[in-house]
């Protein structure tokens, strides 16, 4: 990474590397110049997408543990060091990669989202963002 260039992620406010599909967020940025990931008007916007994600999974597909989640965002198939990942977030958040998780629970999805969000990018999340989007996830 170039001196002082921010990951993809921060640059385009979207910190867990939202893919582009045909399911319109709240918050995107009016131009989506990046060809692959979406683009959000402010940080908070890009983690309340990320929770909402995290909804769907728990609501629609049963997905409801750091295991199932990190399995379904970042797949081996997608070249991805899942079993990594998923250490890595259960260290970084505290939670155990069997538990299950509550979609409307701040106290575990907030850190659940702010430690993906450093696999992401690299960098600690900046938690007053990831509880902005919590905030306007839950409205």
């Amino acid at each position: 990474m170039e001196k002082n260039r921010k990951p993809r992620g921060l640059r385009n406010c979207n910190p867990l590397n939202i893919r582009k599909t045909n399911q319109l967020f709240q918050g995107l940025a009016d131009e989506q110049d990046d060809p692959d990931f979406f683009r959000f008007r402010t940080m908070g916007w890009g983690y309340r997408a990320a929770f909402v994600i995290l909804r769907t999974y728990a609501h629609k597909y049963g997905i409801k543990t750091i295991r199932e989640i990190i399995g379904r965002w970042a797949p081996p198939e997608d070249h991805n060091d899942t079993g990594i990942y998923i250490r890595m977030v259960c260290c970084l958040s505290g939670l155990e990669a069997d538990q299950v998780l509550n979609p409307y629970d701040g106290k575990v999805m907030i850190p659940l989202v702010a430690a993906m969000s450093r696999v992401e990018n690299g960098l600690p999340a900046v938690m007053a963002e990831v509880k902005e989007g919590w905030r306007l996830y839950i409205g």
